[in-house]
């Protein structure tokens, strides 16, 4: 997959694409059955398949002090989109700029002249250019003038209702990892580097794996039953394991951090890529009295994710 992230020197070999349009935060099933629409014109006319997304997330640039709320960053949300066959990621830089661009400036100067999109495939609740002033049709519209194709994609419905990178944020913050599954089609992931911690964990018998969640909406914070692949160095490999999301209440006050620890595993994994599974939530945060306390329940929490995890 080729990565385009300057819209003003485009490859003549990147132009051309039928490309779906959206931000595509936690490429769920909505965003997957938009892709499926993308990926059939793609194949009747002959072109590369494409996403054309926005980096950073408008709302980092319109809200830059809100909660964190993206349930993927940049790398894991290419990840992902490459292994749905995906071959251009445009990841258009997201500007004020670009923002105050009209809905027929935007059509015109980023779709067509910039990207020169040959097709664009958008879901039916699409808004675009300055105010989000422009909807799906006006899109229709445009692409008429402007010489490229345009198709609108329904939005996907469960039973629970309409699938979406919001409800999935509540399902996650309610801790039901296997309700925000059924939307994304996958489990949730946390993916990262392996950081420094404060190895607490190695003295405990327990040693983890910690990553960062900055800049991600936080699951609730507890104890989860997680899948773990090891996506780099000599350790490459899947793992079941248990994971703690939260401030670690027992060691005082303390930034919000994910650490893992992986069953059967004996070895460095410092500066490592890590994608960390949410299969289950287990428990809720705690804050112990005694160390003796919090390993008899760290025992306990293992050797119910070991369960729930041989059934997955």
């Amino acid at each position: 997959m080729r990565i385009v992230r300057d819209t003003q020197f485009v490859d003549p070999a990147d132009r051309g694409a039928a490309a779906a349009i959206g931000n595509f935060d936690g490429v769920h099933l909505g965003h997957q059955s938009v892709i499926d629409v993308t990926r059939k014109i793609a194949h009747d006319i002959g072109a590369p398949l494409g996403i054309m997304t926005f980096e950073p997330h408008p709302r980092q640039v319109f809200a830059p002090d809100a909660p964190p709320f993206r349930l993927m960053n940049r790398e894991t949300r290419a990840n992902r989109l490459a292994k749905l066959g995906i071959a251009r990621l445009y990841e258009v830089p997201f500007t004020r700029a670009l923002a105050a661009l009209s809905p027929r400036a935007f059509a015109q100067d980023i779709i067509a002249d910039a990207l020169g999109l040959a097709h664009v495939v958008v879901g039916a609740d699409f808004c675009f250019g300055a105010e989000r002033a422009g909807n799906a049709a006006d899109l229709e519209r445009f692409g008429a003038q402007m010489g490229f194709g345009v198709t609108i994609a329904p939005i996907m419905k469960l039973a629970a209702g309409d699938v979406s990178s919001t409800a999935i944020r509540a399902a996650l913050g309610k801790g039901r990892t296997r309700d925000a599954a059924a939307m994304l089609g996958h489990w949730h992931r946390i993916d990262g580097v392996v950081i420094q911690g404060d190895q607490r964990g190695r003295d405990l018998g327990y040693p983890t794996a910690n990553m960062s969640i900055d800049g991600l909406h936080p699951p609730r914070h507890g104890v989860y039953a997680v899948k773990v692949d090891v996506l780099t160095g000599p350790h490459k490999g899947s793992y079941d394991g248990a994971a703690s999301i939260g401030v670690r209440p027992t060691f005082g006050v303390n930034h919000p951090n994910c650490e893992t620890f992986l069953f059967d595993f004996k070895g460095d994994l410092y500066g490592e890529h890590l994608s960390v599974a949410l299969v289950e939530y287990l428990r809720g945060e705690e804050k112990f009295d005694s160390l003796p306390t919090l390993i008899t329940q760290m025992d306990a929490d293992c050797l119910r994710a070991r369960g729930i995890l041989a059934d997955v």
